[in-house]
């Protein structure tokens, strides 16, 4: 008898099609994993789930006796009860490395196109608005290069954005992490620095940090004052690592001069949110692994996660190693 999977929302077809050829799987899309008939039915029998952003909390593990293994179609694993899926012992992966240069390219995008109004000029041509043979001081948009860029969070993906902006655009890297990086000072030329220092120098403020209980909602009120008024805050981890109600109240008051947003407090972004209605903010819908090659890549290393842990396997990519027990 195969054994039984459930696969949550983007895994991608190639994959998908593989693991239906040797196991029983069942696809659900972005269904209430709480109230769902089928699903809990399934859930039941399941030893494994490979997916994306699926809530795996206590109350679903008391509803899935069989489960050996979650395989995380991301690098980020907030949606993870880690820590009583240890508990039980099961395996819990994610697939680190696999899109580390394409959301640092993601991320330099966003911080471009804020900082040159890309999004806000392009619309003004297809508007036709574009009548006269230059456009006036009242659309220049301020320069990249020789900036002074301060990275908040420095793992692989802020390592991959000090790479471009210190060799691409000759900027000033400043960081701020929970380990100084000696790696990244020697190769970037970074300077360590605490986070009130480097909210007070940076002329570009990004934030590249998983969301966990210490970083949610780490820049607010008192982070945006400390900002220069011509700074560009660029936000490309998660939505809750900031106090969105302050992001819009920072952007009013002219504390800070623009924003770069990927990721927001709640996502889907509501239509009515102020953010939607100001010029100097860059808003994009959380696509910095949205690449045809990174999405099938992070689905075939977490089909190899999945079956790593279904066969008795360690996993590559195990979240936490200590729930390892050798067979």
């Amino acid at each position: 008898m195969k054994k039984k999977i459930i696969a949550y929302n983007r895994v991608e077809k190639p994959v998908l099609k593989d693991l239906q050829n040797k196991y029983d799987v069942r696809f659900f899309n972005n269904v209430d994993t709480k109230n769902n008939p089928e699903f809990l039915e399934f859930l039941g029998q399941a030893e494994g789930i490979i997916g994306l952003e699926m809530p795996v909390d206590r109350e679903l593990l008391d509803q899935a006796p069989n489960l050996k293994i979650v395989s995380n179609v991301s690098v980020g694993y907030s949606n993870l009860d880690i820590s009583e899926m240890n508990r039980r012992n099961i395996l819990a992966t994610n697939t680190p490395d696999v899109l580390t240069d394409t959301v640092a390219d993601t991320v330099f995008g966003i911080l471009i196109a804020t900082a040159r109004r890309i999004p806000e000029l392009d619309q003004f041509v297809k508007n036709g608005e574009w009548i006269t043979e230059a456009i006036g001081p009242e659309y220049f948009g301020v320069n990249v290069h020789h900036k002074t860029l301060g990275i908040i969070g420095m793992g692989r993906i802020g390592q991959a954005i000090a790479k471009r902006a210190h060799h691409g655009f000759d900027m000033e890297i400043l960081y701020h992490s929970r380990t100084k990086k000696p790696d990244v000072e020697e190769n970037f030329n970074a300077a360590y620095c605490d986070l009130d220092s480097l909210l007070e120098s940076s002329d570009f403020v990004c934030l590249i940090t998983p969301l966990t209980p210490e970083t949610k909602g780490l820049i607010g009120k008192r982070e945006f004052q400390l900002m220069k008024e011509s700074a560009i805050f660029i936000n490309g981890s998660r939505g809750k690592t900031v106090v969105e109600k302050d992001l819009i109240k920072a952007l009013q008051n002219g504390n800070i001069a623009a924003a770069g947003l990927d990721v927001f407090e709640r996502e889907p972004i509501k239509l009515s949110n102020p953010l939607l209605q100001m010029e100097n903010v860059v808003t994009t819908p959380h696509i910095g692994s949205s690449t045809h090659e990174t999405e099938l890549r992070m689905s075939e290393v977490a089909a190899r996660n999945l079956e790593a842990g279904l066969q008795g396997k360690k996993p590559a990519n195990l979240i936490d190693a200590s729930v390892w027990k050798q067979p």
